[in-house]
Parts: structure tokens; C-alpha cells; sequence
């Protein structure tokens, strides 16, 4: 720094520290100013009184759960859905009319007639595909097109035709172009399925494809995983659980021919059941 020369007057000196950057001038003690900042804050505390003590709040009471008003259904079997329709169906001619006159489903809009099911229904053996297709829509029958003539021969070869035993489907109404129907198509047609099934009271069920499989056993596995096994499709009203056996869809089977040899082991299983079921 340079040095101050003794010659300059006071005026000069303080032009001098004011060209140099001092702009604040300081006493010859030190000053805490922590401290000045310490004492401010306290005196500032001590004028504030403290907060006047508030009335201990009482614990609020849980409120009771709201009962449901008598009588009340639930969302499922409101009237006019699929449940309320199929539970009051006594027969399967009354199940064949609630379903004809089902309006809460917008797939039936676009299919020609509703594919009930064909066969004898006091037979033992009730077989259930997926869907109707284009012939099935066309002449409201379940299997007979390609697929179903297939299915004939199936069931041939164990001693069963369509006067020994029962078809239908998990969807009664075709969907556009043989789409797979969605799993909201199958929620809703359930409730009239589970009717039909509890109607006819089958001894066996076959369930053709995996998606009659899933749907009839409450299931997400493939039909690969399920075909081959056993199961028991329960309902409070049927008497009793039904034992339920998954194969291949008859349609799968002409596109895989290789399929069958698994199939015709899921067909003897059934035969087997049945003679057992007979003795």
C-alpha cells in the first residue's frame, strides 16, 4: 500500500481514502457485533408474552360404519344385469328368453342370433367352447362349422355324440370378424353360464380352448398348462362340484395337427371318468 505523506491536510487524506475504497469509518474499540445481534433478538423475545395455553383437544369418536339399507342388492345383481337376469331363471327355455332379451351387452348388437346350446341336456357330459363363429351365428347352433365337425369326431371316439351329451359356449353371441372375445365380454356372459351349467348339472365338463378354461375355471394359465388336469368348477346351485377337464379348442387342432396325439389323451382321461362316474 502506498504510504500516507505527512505534508497532505486532513481534506486531502480523506480524498485519498475515498479514492481507495473506504467508505465506512470505525471506532478505535472493537465491536462483537454476534453479540449486538444476541441482545437484540432477546429483548425482542422478552416484549412478546408467551402464547395463552389452549384447551386440550378432545379425540374425535370414530363414527360408525353405515349399515345398508334393507333389501339392498348388490351392484351385480341389479335388475337388469346378466345375475339378476340368469337367477331367475328356473328352466333352460327361461334362460334361452332372459338371454334373447339381454340388452347390457353391446357385442349382442352386432350377432344374428343368440347360440344357445345344442344337444341333450339331460346328458352327462356338457361340453364348452369360446365363441360362435360365422356358421354357428348364421344358423344359432354352437360347433357346426369346420370346428364343430371336428368336435363330432372328437367326441366319436369315446362313445359320445350330440344326443349324449350337451354344447354351448362361454359367450353366446359372435364377435366381429372371430375376434377372441374381451375379458369384459366374458365377466358379463358369466352369470348366464354359470346358470346354464347349474341347469343342465352335467356329470363332466369338457372345456374346449384356453379361454373357456380360464373363464369356467377362474384361471390366468394357458391351455397348455391346464389341458391334462382336473379340476372342480363349483356354484351354490349346483348340488355338488363338478369335475371339469380342459383340452385343446377343435379349431386349434386343425391349425396344430400335431395337437391331437395330446388331445386323444385328454379324451380317454374323460372316458375314464365317465365309466367311473357309471360304476
Amino acid at each position: 500500500m502506498t504510504a500516507i505523506s505527512a505534508d497532505l491536510n486532513p481534506y486531502d487524506i480523506l480524498r485519498w481514502y475515498l479514492e481507495s475504497g473506504v467508505d465506512e469509518t470505525m471506532g478505535e474499540e472493537p465491536l462483537d457485533r454476534y453479540a449486538t445481534t444476541r441482545r437484540a433478538l432477546e429483548s425482542r423475545a422478552a416484549a412478546v408474552p408467551p402464547p395463552a395455553p389452549q384447551a386440550q383437544r378432545q379425540p374425535r369418536p370414530h363414527a360408525e360404519p353405515m349399515a345398508a339399507p334393507p333389501g339392498a342388492l348388490s351392484a351385480s345383481a341389479l335388475p337388469g344385469t346378466a345375475a339378476h337376469l340368469a337367477a331367475g331363471c328356473a328352466d333352460l327355455q327361461a334362460l334361452r328368453h332372459a338371454m334373447e332379451g339381454f340388452e347390457g351387452l353391446q357385442l349382442k348388437q352386432a350377432a344374428s342370433s343368440t347360440v344357445f346350446g345344442d344337444g341333450n341336456p339331460e346328458s352327462a357330459v356338457m361340453c364348452i367352447g369360446e365363441a360362435p363363429g360365422q356358421e354357428e351365428d348364421r344358423r344359432g347352433l354352437p360347433f357346426v362349422g369346420p370346428s364343430g365337425k371336428l368336435l363330432d369326431r372328437m367326441l366319436g371316439s369315446i362313445g359320445l355324440d350330440r344326443s349324449t351329451c350337451y354344447i354351448t359356449n362361454v359367450v353366446p353371441w359372435r364377435p366381429p370378424a372371430n375376434r377372441k372375445p374381451t375379458p369384459d365380454e366374458v365377466a358379463v356372459c358369466m352369470p348366464f353360464l354359470t346358470r346354464h351349467i347349474e341347469l343342465v348339472d352335467p356329470q363332466v365338463l369338457i372345456l374346449l380352448g384356453g379361454a373357456s378354461a380360464a373363464a369356467v375355471l377362474a384361471k390366468a394359465d394357458g391351455i397348455n398348462r391346464l389341458r391334462g388336469r382336473w379340476f372342480e368348477f363349483n356354484s351354490p346351485g349346483l348340488p355338488r362340484p363338478i369335475p371339469a377337464l380342459a383340452t385343446f379348442h377343435p379349431a386349434y387342432l386343425l391349425r396344430t395337427p400335431e395337437a391331437k396325439r395330446d388331445a386323444w389323451r385328454d379324451l380317454l382321461m374323460i372316458r375314464r371318468r365317465m365309466d367311473a362316474v357309471r360304476h
